[in-house]
């Protein structure tokens, strides 16, 4: 059995990961998108109800030329011949995150929200030493940003019904594989009940 959660709200960031409407729609498992979101959208609130850092991080281009390009067996298609105006509707967060004010966006050009990004920089600026996360694609985004925030010295807690990907084989391969060895994983439920 799990240990229960305490969260620290002045120590611990909400980050959600790539709920953007290009990423969104697509065909999607275990979990659903609108499941995902409407997870996140909760995480989102609660933690902006008791005044803790919410950071929405996205993926976009400008014309496509700063994308990732290596020489690989299996590239990743999507996104390289769109116009400007496209990539701009891509990656438009999700309206039912509800962003605010106060919430930090963060735009990445590669699968981590860290690389190349003032992430790090602002949540140690802020005295944040945990990171809750969540998003699409669970082993994309979610697994390289949570590799990053171990690796950079961050506790890190996923929450793993707010988190989807291509297959459920590679969610249960993140899940089951890597992040028992780098973050603590729980439920949407689990967490908010730990808020309270």
């Amino acid at each position: 059995m799990a240990e229960k959660l305490s969260i620290v709200f002045e120590k611990t960031a909400f980050v959600a990961i790539d709920l953007q409407q290009g990423i969104v729609n697509r065909e999607l498992a275990p979990y659903k998108s609108a499941d995902v979101i409407a997870n996140a959208a909760k995480l989102a609130d609660a933690f902006r109800k008791n005044g803790a850092f919410v950071v929405l991080v996205n993926v976009t281009s400008k014309d496509g030329k700063d994308t990732l390009k290596g020489i690989v067996d299996q590239p990743m298609q999507w996104g390289r011949s769109m116009t400007p105006e496209e990539w701009a509707r891509m990656s438009e967060l999700v309206p039912e995150l509800n962003r605010q004010q106060s919430d930090l966006i963060i735009t990445k050009r590669q699968w981590g929200a860290f690389y190349g990004t003032e992430l790090d920089l602002q949540l140690r600026r802020r005295g944040i030493d945990t990171i809750l996360l969540c998003g699409i694609s669970t082993n994309i985004g979610v697994e390289t940003t949570a590799r990053d925030a171990y690796q950079r010295g961050y506790n890190i807690i996923i929450a793993e019904d707010a988190c989807t990907a291509s297959s459920a084989e590679e969610h249960d391969n993140s899940k089951k594989f890597i992040f028992p060895r780098i973050a603590r994983i729980r439920t949407t439920e689990e967490i908010l009940e730990a808020l309270k």
